[in-house]
């Protein structure tokens, strides 16, 4: 085939090689894509979770510098920062140290959720939810409150009560920007957490206190943006790439200050603080802040994608992660919630 080939191809240009055009200089390859850093995904974030204030013009650097000025001095008070949100319910704490007893009784536990009616309908309704009906083939409907927590399991118990405690905290509602990020940062939030506790035990980590990690980063953002509604001019916007870098960086040391003040476990306040600037690409960083870093970087895609701002196979998404990480950020798609 080859010399017929090649037999035509010298009949087409004369017989001969004069009339062959030269053959084309090889492109040069093409530099291979570094996975996007989490500053650039942090600014797409930040835009699209503030609709990039419905195309104001960019603030002036005095305003960007009083808030972040205004955040430094909340992160060096905690007490203050933690005074615009709301702290989580007193039975929470005891709750999560019965969880913490692997021999816990499904009684006790029983009994101390009966004190807080609204975690009582919370665990009823997670226990009839059809993904855990089907999976366990339990009964139509669970109205017993020890059947419940024993459907859920202690994981699934852990992880409920978590969401629960920390559902008020990002769902505030203040100003107008705040009434539009607040449930996007909760979902995202949520994300983050599963995200974190799905890669966790791959990096030998807590998979329970990288959930908990991944719920309790966002409430310094939320102070953020509480601060960016009371501060910015309502025909301009601080979004400058510096900014929001900045943000991010002083509401994650915020996180850690209020989640010390509320007496966190430290390998949960530590992962917060160490889990910044790329820290999922450090082989040699903290395994729960390695967690808790694609946990971030998978939720934050995921809601960006989920948004359509790009197709969920965009190599902005998926360069860099490994098969793992792809099947962690599927399960993050809201139809699969």
């Amino acid at each position: 085939m080859d010399s017929k080939m090649g037999w035509i191809g010298k009949l087409l240009n004369g017989g001969d090689e004069k009339g062959k055009p030269a053959p084309a200089t090889a492109a040069a390859p093409e530099a291979t894509r570094q996975p996007a850093t989490i500053t650039e995904i942090d600014a797409m974030y930040y835009r699209w979770l503030a609709a990039a204030a419905a195309g104001s013009a960019q603030a002036p650097a005095e305003t960007e510098q009083q808030i972040l000025d205004e955040l430094a001095r909340l992160a060096r008070e905690p007490i203050a920062g933690a005074a615009l949100v709301p702290r989580i319910p007193a039975i929470i704490p005891q709750l999560m140290r019965t969880l913490q007893d692997e021999n816990m009784s499904a009684a006790k536990l029983s009994t101390q959720l009966a004190q807080d009616v609204l975690l009582v309908a919370e665990v009823y309704r997670e226990a009839n939810r059809p993904c855990y009906q089907s999976r366990y083939n339990a009964s139509p409907s669970i109205s017993n409150m020890e059947g419940a927590i024993m459907l859920l399991g202690q994981n699934g118990m852990r992880m409920l009560l978590a969401r629960v405690a920390f559902r008020p905290i990002v769902s505030m509602q203040s100003g107008g920007l705040t009434v539009r990020t607040a449930p996007l940062i909760w979902r995202q939030s949520e994300k983050c957490a599963l995200a974190a506790s799905l890669v966790a035990p791959t990096m030998h980590a807590n998979a329970f206190d990288a959930y908990l990690a991944g719920l309790m980063a966002n409430v310094g953002l939320v102070v953020a943006f509480r601060l960016i509604d009371q501060m910015h001019a309502p025909d301009v916007f601080p979004q400058s790439d510096a900014f929001i870098a900045q943000v991010f960086a002083q509401a994650r040391i915020l996180s850690v200050r209020i989640a010390e003040l509320w007496e966190f476990p430290q390998s949960v306040t530590r992962a917060i603080g160490q889990a910044g600037v790329d820290a999922d690409a450090d082989a040699d960083a903290d395994p729960q802040a390695q967690a808790l870093a694609l946990g971030e970087r998978l939720s934050k895609l995921r809601m960006l994608a989920d948004s359509g701002r790009f197709p969920a196979d965009d190599p902005f998404v998926t360069t860099g992660l490994g098969k793992s990480e792809l099947l962690a950020f599927g399960k993050l798609a809201d139809d699969d919630e």
